[in-house]
């Protein structure tokens, strides 16, 4: 439903005046979306009592475009999810917005889901205990649930200073690839000029020991930052980090760090303490297709893998570290700035991102 806003001070008047002018007010804004030529967007605006229309692409500061028609066409460079905000203005200078998001696929520009490295269904040794191939028409609440808000006010910004409220609405199924999409975009809502999701199986799917194995292709941009990462399931008693946190891929966009992953584990040792290692692509970044990002996790360490290549290991041995021989459960979510990858700037492009083509667990077979 678009909303209404104000562009000025409105003046007083008498309530009949008032009234005259309420009814006055652009309303019912619609807007079609067209996509022709895989690259070129034709967006058409329609709205009661609206005397111009405002196309602001992306995150620019101003409209590309101000007309009477409500038809606005623009051409992209390269593939990718776009937004375009278009407004309709009334007489009285008051307006209704609405964000129309889309996604634009150039040739072999756009990053389909055959495409980069695929895992087995099968490890000898092992037999497949849960997987999630996110192929239904909607994310299944038997699996996932959300968490929602900006952290506040016990834990505002999530305890790393990001800018994005977490809402449900932010992801889906893509039913054309079958593949889990968590969407970052630059839109007021909550409080927060960023919205993302933040999903996980508390309570509903956790896992002590195994291998488990994640494809995905990640987002990019100046203050971005997706996560594949584990919580112990006692975080409800203990708190954190006496719970223990297992990630299992982080990435922090902007200069040049999207070939870089990063695991890591927290834990309380008289105090918050961490540890991990980091892995950087030979070519190309983490945004150009699809990589598998693993741990494989037993009861003397942990191993960290993309692509089935291991670049790191910790012993879990040792007596402080007793977080991590319990259950854990998963969490997915693309955060939007924070204290780690800094914030979005001129540069950053929005909506990005992250898509999951499935979650397996294996374990050991006995």
């Amino acid at each position: 439903m678009p909303v209404l806003f104000f562009a000025m001070a409105v003046l007083q008047f008498s309530c009949t005046e008032d009234a005259v002018k309420q009814n006055s007010d652009p309303r019912n804004l619609q807007v079609t979306v067209t996509i022709e030529d895989e690259a070129t967007v034709i967006l058409r605006a329609t709205a009661l009592n609206t005397v111009t229309y405002s196309f602001k692409v992306g995150n620019q500061a101003d409209p590309e475009e101000t007309n009477a028609t409500g038809v606005f066409e623009h051409t992209y460079l390269q593939s990718g999810s776009y937004q375009i905000e278009v407004r309709a203005y009334g007489a009285t200078g008051r307006y209704i917005r609405e964000v129309v998001y889309f996604t634009i696929r150039i040739g072999s520009d756009f990053v389909t889901v055959d495409m980069g490295y695929t895992s087995p269904l099968e490890y000898e040794g092992y037999k497949l205990v849960w997987h999630d191939e996110f192929d239904n028409s909607s994310i299944n609440t038997d699996y996932w649930v959300f968490e929602t808000g900006d952290g506040c006010p016990n834990l505002c910004g999530w305890g790393n200073a990001e800018w994005q409220y977490y809402r449900q609405e932010n992801s889906w199924i893509d039913q054309e690839e079958n593949v889990l999409t968590i969407e970052a975009r630059r839109e007021n809502f909550g409080g927060r000029q960023y919205t993302s999701t933040r999903m996980k199986t508390q309570d509903k799917k956790s896992f002590q020991y195994g291998r488990f194995d994640i494809r995905a292709v990640l987002p990019k941009g100046q203050g971005i930052w997706p996560a594949i990462w584990m919580l112990g399931n006692d975080i409800t008693t203990v708190g954190w980090p006496k719970c223990g946190e297992i990630d299992i891929m982080e990435m922090v966009g902007g200069s040049g760090r999207e070939n870089t992953t990063h695991g890591t584990l927290h834990w309380d040792n008289n105090g918050h303490v961490y540890t991990g290692g980091s892995y950087t692509l030979p070519s190309g970044t983490f945004a150009d297709e699809y990589h598998v990002f693993s741990i494989i996790w037993d009861e003397t360490s942990i191993k960290w893998l993309v692509n089935n290549l291991q670049f790191h290991e910790i012993d879990i041995t040792p007596a402080h570290m007793t977080e991590f021989h319990q259950e854990f459960f998963f969490l997915f979510n693309v955060a939007v700035g924070g204290i780690w990858p800094g914030y979005p700037d001129a540069t950053t492009v929005f909506p990005q991102q992250m898509k999951i083509d499935y979650i397996r667990v294996f374990q050991i077979a006995e």
